[in-house]
This record gives structure tokens, C-alpha cells and sequence, in this order.
């Protein structure tokens, strides 16, 4: 199947996925907790996502769904609340989350190039599950990702329904922070396309941001879901819970995410034990000096 097919065919199943949702919110029965009806809802397209995961055999499916449902469940809190919420935080953290779902997106679709190709992640995780694969890729592969980015929302929620403090400096400092995450995210994966457009054979990518973290993205990944936890705090002062999404975050990357990519960077590419003796793991920080490059006393 060719690249344009397997893209109409992921966008065919969101629309279905998206208006599965929509029925749940439009007909279904009334919790009385925006969050509650969002997050069945949410889980509800999921579930029509991994159906469709199935059916095709690809569980990639699932990939540029992290990055579509954010603004559209953000959007109907927003409405469906009508709290007369302050605008100028509104629209500040909204410019930052829509800005990261577009870019997100359209650096999938530039990415992905079809039908024939799944994300390494997923057929590892069914294999160790063995006779357990179907929860493994139900639960492991699309409900958890589900799940932990409306963590990440519990602070976007809290602006979209709440009437609360004032436009003040932790706002500003949330949108430079959302920026920046933005910035370094989209550098990145710029600096990563034109690497992997000219390498060669087992070379490793250590330059640009890279030289400075070896997963700059993930970083910046985290410095966005911040950037919305700050929002949250400063429309609810005190709500210190708005930042457990971030945190769970944090916590995937860190102990997930990344041991995956750095072992299989091993095994494919030694070369990249010494971009892991010179450049940070995650936090961004000049590159240490190997002992060789050391200017003798």
C-alpha cells in the first residue's frame, strides 16, 4: 500500500474515531463532570483506532493520535463549560498547544511513509507479551499513551472550565517556556531530517542540539506539557496536582522511552557508546570533553 493510501486510511479511521466521540458527548448520558465525559470519550475513539490497528495489522495506527485529539478535547471544555474564562491566558496557552499539535502532525506525516512500516516499539512489546499481546497492544500501545497525555491535559482543563486569577508573570513565563520547548522540538527534528538525509553507514547523529542532549525532543516534549501545567497552576493557585501529568511524563520518558532507544542505538550503532560518554542523556547541557580532548596542563 502505498504512502498517500496508508495516510487516507489513518485519516479515514480518526474521522471515524473523532465522530465516535462526538456521539458519545452529543447522546450519551450526562456524568455532570466535563473531564469524565471527555476522557470516555477519548477512550472511545481509542478504541476505534486500535480496531483499526487490528484490522490493518500496523499498530502505528495509533502514532499521530497523540498530537490530533489534544486541541479538539481542549476546544469542547472550552465550550461546553462557557466559564468566561480569562481569554488572554486562554488564547497564550492555546497558541502553544495548537502549535505543538501541528507540528507534531505534520512531522509525522512527513515521516511516515506507509503502510508497510510500524513503529519497532510495538511488535517488541507483543512478542514479550506473548499469548497477552492483544491486551499488550490494547493497553500497552493505545490506551496508556491515551491516557497518559489527558494527564497531561488535567492542567488545560483547568484553564478551559475554571474562572480564575487574574493574567500574571507565571503565564508569561508559561508561554516563553512553551516557545522555547517549540523551538528546540522543531530544531531537532530539522537537524535530525537533513542527518538522515546525508549519512553514512553507523554514524551517529552529536551535532547541533544534539551534541547537547541525546533526546532533545523528548525534552522539549516535556518542556510543552510544563509549559500547560504552568498555565493551570496560575489560573488555580495551589492546585500543585496540575503537574502530575508532566511528571508521569517525565517518568515514561525517562524510564521507558529512552532506555528502549539508547539499547537498540547500542546494538545498531556502537559508535554511539561514546556519544553517550559525552552528551547528556536528557537535559540539555554542553558536551563533556573526552580525556583525548583535553588540553594538557
Amino acid at each position: 500500500m502505498g504512502r498517500g493510501a496508508s495516510l487516507l486510511r489513518i485519516g479515514v479511521a480518526y474521522v471515524i474515531a473523532v465522530a465516535a466521540g462526538l456521539a458519545w458527548l452529543t447522546w450519551g448520558p450526562d456524568t455532570g463532570r466535563l473531564w469524565l465525559d471527555g476522557l470516555i470519550a477519548d477512550l472511545i475513539a481509542t478504541l476505534v483506532v486500535f480496531a483499526a490497528s487490528r484490522i490493518y495489522g500496523n499498530s502505528s495506527f495509533y502514532d499521530a493520535y497523540w498530537s490530533v485529539i489534544p486541541p479538539l478535547l481542549t476546544f469542547y471544555w472550552w465550550v461546553a463549560a462557557d466559564a468566561k474564562v480569562d481569554d488572554a491566558r486562554w488564547w497564550l496557552m492555546m497558541a502553544v498547544l495548537l502549535a505543538w499539535a501541528v507540528r507534531l502532525t505534520a512531522n509525522w506525516i512527513r515521516t511516515f511513509p506507509g503502510m508497510h512500516h510500524e513503529d519497532w516499539r510495538y511488535p517488541m512489546v507483543r512478542a514479550k507479551a506473548g499469548r497477552f499481546e492483544f491486551a499488550a497492544d490494547l493497553l500497552g500501545i493505545h490506551v496508556f499513551p491515551t491516557l497518559q497525555v489527558f494527564a497531561g491535559l488535567i492542567p488545560v482543563y483547568v484553564v478551559a472550565t475554571r474562572a480564575g486569577e487574574p493574567l500574571g508573570w507565571l503565564d508569561v513565563v508559561a508561554f516563553v517556556v512553551g516557545v522555547a520547548a517549540l523551538a528546540l522540538e522543531t530544531i531537532a527534528d530539522l537537524q535530525m531530517h537533513r542527518f538522515l538525509a546525508t549519512r553514512t553507514p553507523g554514524q551517529v547523529m552529536d551535532a547541533g542540539v544534539w551534541s547537547w542532549s541525546r533526546h532533545p525532543n523528548y525534552f522539549g516534549e516535556c518542556g510543552i506539557w510544563f509549559s500547560m501545567a504552568m498555565f493551570g497552576f496560575a489560573a488555580h493557585p495551589g492546585a500543585w496536582w496540575v503537574f502530575s501529568g508532566v511528571a508521569a511524563m517525565v517518568a515514561m520518558f525517562l524510564a521507558v522511552s529512552i532506555p528502549m532507544m539508547e539499547q537498540r542505538s547500542l546494538e545498531r550503532r556502537p559508535e554511539y557508546a561514546r556519544v553517550v560518554e559525552r552528551v547528556s542523556r536528557f537535559v540539555p547541557r554542553p558536551p563533556r570533553k573526552m580525556p583525548a580532548e583535553r588540553t594538557p596542563v
